[in-house]
């Protein structure tokens, strides 16, 4: 019994001992400092020296060591000297250390394997300081250790199986936690504790000289874009994922280009290319295009060291500066990337969507003979074409549309790598830059199109709330909804196993930090749509499989999400489990204590006699049951669905009659099938006249009531209170109570019940009990929503009385903010506006209604009208290309060059000769653009695009066609300049 209670002691004992935070205690006791709220938040060794100085480390390394020790002693124990038990103990002190105490727990395993077996950690540090002497890799030494110890005790305990096994799973361990967990070794030198430098220089291993940089660090390694920005990083990602990038080198802002540059040694027949990467540049947030430096055909480390401090210096230029102001972006860092450039035959630029229509699947290329820099520059008209990959399980081929110098076969092969590198980053649309210099199509940039984000789906959105929605209906069920989302995602979220939120030194709360739930869901075309980019991210960061932003944007399968993934989120999935298993429990104990209460006091009012601020008041009272209500209507057809998908039981072997729809139905069925039976002949259009003439028809007529004051709550559209009830409008009711009676029947719950013998009991009843809870959680969803209409309907007609308000449904175009402000009185500007924007926003209702159909996918925040046609407004037209959606009318401005700058507003239309990064500070300032030369790739359209102004570039001399002071119009969609003979002066 001894060796069992010794288990049971290690197992126990070993993870809290792990999980203690000594370092974190030493360190604020001497420093003041917290640990977890600095640098990667680890609590380490390296942590300890970087952020608290040598003296701390030093009793860092010592409290550590001790656990390692403590650990191996207390097996002895229980168990034999040298027992496989002593590295077991060390596997549960890892746990605890990695897990709890949000280390690795190197320092205590290396001190507890010395006390294990002092001869396999002699091998292995002598093997592990010889290599970190000529290698100078901490990394490479780190994982080596991890391969040379189980090896070393295989050779000296060959007989001894269980020890073996043990060395492996703690190697193992080592190394995926190694994976997992950020270093403080990899934060910049300048910020440590002076007195720690010497020691964290050794430990880091990649130092030169005296100057305390790094070594150089190339695009074959796994780079982060917090160091090295999103354009290094992201092409070192491409490039591991086996997609031709030029070879190159990054230089992080902190580091010294002396070492790189004596290095690369560039020459004429080997010239490199020196670009930015600035630290947010390429992102989703904002793409920089053409705001910072590149310097070609570099050919000698002189032009190379300068060509780094040129880049290095465009950070702060003027127009770089006043970018990332309008953009709302914190200065950070340059760092330097530097390539290879390749000997270009022909490049170009590609977007893997339309930025102009924003839908669609089309891809759009831009090419030309030469360097891309061409393209991008604005200066020269490329070619362009339209494709479109059909990719199915077999085979995929692409449809293009265009011709011009550019070989076709070139022109497709770009389009599927647009086509692939979108699906590689879930369906975010990106630009991409290429070059073809013969034989390889290399890959030169690639980034998200920012004007293209967020991505909105009516996937789901249109199934949830249907239909064309009113202002005041968005207004309410927006927040509530995004509101329950955001709290059953958080609740996953902030209660994991991840590594990742030890970077951030809060473990709870980092991996929902920058979400932002109000965002989930907006209103285009008057149709709700999900943020589908959003929804992805969260999904990822839930550890769901990769395509699940396709499967919202393409309708693509789920695979399985990884076992590492669902045990990282699992204690937040847990947290979801219990709410799902007290879902049913909690119902019942809201049910009787708020939502029935709450549902009868409403009843008993006479609505009617209510004056505005009583109606409020009881406007306020029903949305706080709907706050819950709304939680509930999530939650339990979620829990019901999951149920039934994971015990695979049929639609047709559930029992849905608690659900009021369907009963009103089975009940209004019954009434039909009596009425039959009385009037054996009838006229539809006289069913009800028909009925009065007998008292068994006038009893039919009575349950006709009675079912309808049961169950007149119900509406079309259950979630849009603008819709009327069947209390209200009981035509419906009405005419399909008379279908019924012509033999229109619902099926019958027969074949329901006969398939329903097929599933188990247990199993039925398990799942059964859920959709029994959802049918009544549907039943007072739908009361409160109609309480909430009857109440505004109430204020409406006090409204119509008094003249506030003209036509019956002009409330449903305020919103809630507005009709509070109303009935409080205050806002005299609000009365004085209220005809026109009621009318302005019925008047966009009644276009959006207009839509047959709306896109599946929209792409940005201001998409086009899918229906708006090409307004030509006189003969005299000029013909360019659309860059950036939108309409413009204002006076022109010709500039030649940037020598003079004019005053310009948003009534000034610039003409310019082309466009790059210089021309962006005045795209800000003015109403539209019109440039000579240039694609819809180009600088001078992209940041137009992300300004939200006009553009429409290649309008061939527009420089000498328009005179300063004429009006023009022009359409950013279809690329038309409409000229006007008025040249009267601003």
């Amino acid at each position: 019994m001894f060796e069992p209670w010794g288990i049971l002691v290690i197992l126990i004992a070993c993870p809290l001992l792990g999980g203690l935070p000594l370092i974190g205690w030493i360190t604020y006791a001497l420093t003041h400092k917290q640990l977890s709220q600095v640098g990667t938040g680890n609590i380490s060794v390296s942590a300890a020296f970087y952020h608290g100085g040598r003296f701390v480390g030093i009793l860092a390394v010592l409290s550590e060591a001790f656990k390692g020790v403590a650990a191996v002693l207390l097996t002895r124990l229980f168990f034999p000297e040298g027992s496989h038990w002593e590295l077991i103990a060390l596997i549960a002190l890892v746990i605890g250390r990695y897990w709890v105490g949000r280390g690795a727990g190197t320092t205590n395993v290396v001190w507890g394997f010395v006390v294990h077996d002092p001869l396999v950690a002699i091998f292995v540090s002598f093997f592990a300081i010889i290599s970190f002497t000529i290698l100078q890799s901490r990394r490479v030494v780190k994982f080596g250790v991890l391969l040379l110890f189980p090896l070393f005790v295989a050779l000296l305990h060959i007989s001894d199986i269980p020890r073996m096994l043990a060395a492996v799973a703690l190697a193992g361990l080592m190394g995926w936690i190694y994976t997992k967990i950020p270093d403080d070794l990899n934060l910049p030198a300048q910020e440590a504790q002076t007195e720690s430098l010497t020691m964290l220089e050794f430990l880091r291993g990649d130092v030169y000289d005296g100057l305390r940089q790094r070594v150089m660090v190339s695009l074959d390694e796994e780079l982060d874009a917090a160091i090295v920005g999103e354009k290094a990083a992201t092409l070192s990602q491409i490039k591991r994922w086996g997609y031709p990038v030029p070879k190159g080198w990054v230089l992080a802002p902190i580091d010294d280009p002396q070492l790189l540059t004596e290095f690369l040694q560039p020459s004429e027949l080997s010239p490199l290319v020196v670009r930015s990467s600035a630290i947010g540049e390429d992102s989703e947030q904002a793409s920089a295009a053409g705001q910072y430096e590149t310097v070609l055909n570099v050919t000698s480390p002189q032009t190379l060291q300068s060509a780094i401090a040129q880049v290095q210096a465009s950070y702060n230029q003027l127009s770089a500066v006043q970018y990332r102001r309008d953009r709302g972006l914190n200065d950070t860092a340059m760092a330097v990337l530097i390539q290879q450039q390749v000997q270009s035959i022909y490049s170009g630029v590609a977007f893997s969507r339309d930025p102009i229509t924003q839908q669609g699947d089309a891809i759009i290329i831009e090419a030309l003979p030469g360097s891309a820099t061409q393209v991008v520059s604005g200066k020269v008209t490329p070619e362009q074409y339209r494709a479109f990959v059909l990719e199915t399980e077999n085979s995929s081929s692409v449809q293009l549309e265009g011709q011009g110098r550019v070989p076709q076969a070139l022109i497709k092969q770009v389009a599927y790598l647009a086509y692939r590198l979108e699906k590689r980053y879930h369906g975010t649309p990106q630009d991409i830059e290429w070059s073809y210099d013969g034989q390889t199509l290399w890959v030169l940039q690639s980034r998200p199109i920012t004007t293209l984000l967020p991505i909105w789906t009516r996937k789901i959105a249109a199934e949830v709330i249907p239909g064309v929605i009113h202002p005041l209906t968005w207004s309410i069920n927006r927040p509530l909804t995004c509101g329950v989302w955001g709290e059953l995602f958080t609740l996953v979220l902030s209660n994991s196993f991840s590594s990742r939120a030890f970077a951030n030194g809060n473990r709870k709360a980092e991996r929902a930090l920058g979400l932002d739930f109000t965002q989930t869901a907006t209103l285009h075309y008057s149709r709700a749509y999900f943020n589908a980019s959003l929804l992805g991210d969260i999904f990822l960061r839930m550890g769901l499989p990769s395509e699940s932003l396709e499967f919202l944007t393409r309708g693509a399968k789920f695979s399985k999400p990884s076992w590492e993934s669902t045990w990282e989120n699992l204690p937040g999935l847990g947290k979801l489990l219990k709410r799902e298993l007290n879902l049913e429990k909690d119902f019942k104990r809201d049910y009787q204590k708020r939502f029935i209460p709450g549902l009868s006091q409403l009843a008993q009012e006479d609505i009617d006699n209510l004056k505005p601020s009583k109606l409020l008041i009881r406007i306020d009272l029903i949305l706080e049951l709907l706050r819950q209500g709304t939680y509930y209507s999530i939650l339990a057809p979620l829990s019901a669905a999951l149920r039934q998908a994971i015990f695979r039981v049929k639609d047709g072997q559930i029992d849905n009659s608690i659900t009021p729809e369907v009963a009103a139905l089975r009940s209004l069925s019954a009434i039909a099938t009596d009425a039959k039976q009385i009037l054996l002949e009838f006229e539809p259009q006289q069913v009800f006249e028909q009925l009065k003439q007998t008292p068994e028809g006038e009893k039919i007529l009575q349950e006709f009531d009675e079912l309808l004051q049961d169950y007149g709550y119900l509406s079309e559209v259950g979630t849009d209170i603008s819709v009327p009830t069947w209390r209200e409008s009981p035509q419906m009711i009405k005419q399909m109570f008379v279908q019924l009676m012509q033999g229109n029947e619902p099926q019958s719950g027969a074949k329901d019940a006969i398939n329903s013998i097929f599933a188990s009991k247990r199993k039925r009843s398990f799942i059964q009990r859920r959709v029994d809870i959802k049918g009544r959680v549907t039943e007072v969803y739908s009361r409160i929503l109609a309480e909430l209409r009857w109440s505004f309907v109430a204020l409406e007609k006090i409204w119509l009385k008094s003249g506030l308000l003209k036509k019956t449904g002009d409330i449903f175009f305020l919103d809630f903010d507005e009709v509070r402000r109303l009935v409080v009185g205050e806002d005299s500007r609000l009365i004085e506006q209220l005809d026109k924007l009621v009318e302005l926003r019925r008047s966009q209702f009644v276009q959006d209604s207009e839509i047959i159909q709306v896109p599946l996918l929209v792409y940005g925040n201001t998409p086009p009208h899918p229906l708006a046609p090409s307004a030509l407004y006189s003969d005299q037209i000029l013909q360019g290309i659309g860059a950036s959606q939108g309409q413009a009318e204002g006076r022109v401005k010709v500039l030649r060059n940037l020598q003079d700058v004019p005053e310009i507003d948003r009534d000034t239309i610039l003409v310019v000769p082309y466009t790059d990064s210089g021309w962006a500070p005045l795209l800000l300032r003015a109403g539209g653009l019109i440039a000579e030369v240039g694609g819809r790739l180009s600088h001078g359209a992209i940041v137009a695009r992300e300004y939200g102004i006009p553009a429409v570039m290649d309008v061939r001399g527009a420089t000498w066609l328009l005179q300063d002071g004429q009006r023009v119009r022009i359409d950013g969609s279809t690329g038309i300049v409409e000229l006007s003979n008025d040249l009267r002066p601003n």
